[in-house]
């Protein structure tokens, strides 16, 4: 199913196909909606694989561009979020190699940001705590894992074929491979005392 956006100053939902040609022609708002959409997975793409701040930032803005440069002769909206991921991915892939590297451990990276609201002193030292250990749990798995995870945890959530597309991965092996990857995540944070539901959010 094509995803759908509400444009500012319009009530009925508009569909991907028409922010992009709105986009193509100029409209800022459908360029906008387009952003909104896909820049969590962009950004997830990066990050997934371990690139510093500044070389995942120009990863993300390399990805836009070449999205500018193809809107007047996109053939089929609907994968464009596979699209943007598979760019996004060889985009990254050429930074490593610029800077002769597969990944850099202990980059800091394993620090998302964070900004959600908190209560007091003590709940941000508590959540904090907790997000460390998560993050240093997610940091234990392979690699595989832990760039499924991670392009997975995208905001809003990418579909199979953009994940696929961002991983290299086969559709159908997505699924199998992120309950693997689950029940390892949650046997490391059961070790450092955090209980997982089965059900998992991602």
């Amino acid at each position: 199913m094509v995803p759908s956006r509400s444009l500012p100053g319009h009530d009925e939902p508009i569909d991907l196909t028409q922010l992009l040609q709105a986009a193509a022609g100029g409209d800022q708002r459908a360029w906008d909606a387009v952003v909104e959409r896909f820049k969590g997975l962009l950004w997830a793409v990066a990050r997934a694989h371990r690139l510093a701040d500044a070389d995942a930032a120009d990863v993300v803005q390399i990805t836009w561009l070449r999205l500018v440069e193809h809107l007047p002769r996109i053939r089929e909206p609907a994968a464009v979020g596979a699209w943007l991921a598979t760019t996004a991915r060889r985009e990254a892939l050429r930074a490593l190699r610029r800077a002769g590297r597969e990944t850099l451990p202990g980059d800091g990276l394993d620090r998302e940001p964070d900004d959600r609201p908190r209560s007091g002193p003590e709940a941000a030292v508590l959540a904090a705590d907790r997000d460390r250990l998560l993050w240093e749990s997610l940091e234990r798995l392979t690699q595989r894992c832990r760039m499924l995870l991670r392009v997975l945890m995208a905001d809003p959530a990418p579909s199979y074929a953009e994940v696929g597309a961002a991983l290299d991965m086969p559709v159908g092996s997505i699924g199998p491979t992120r309950r693997r990857c689950l029940e390892l995540m949650r046997r490391e944070l059961a070790q450092v005392g955090i209980s997982a539901g089965t059900g998992g959010s991602i």
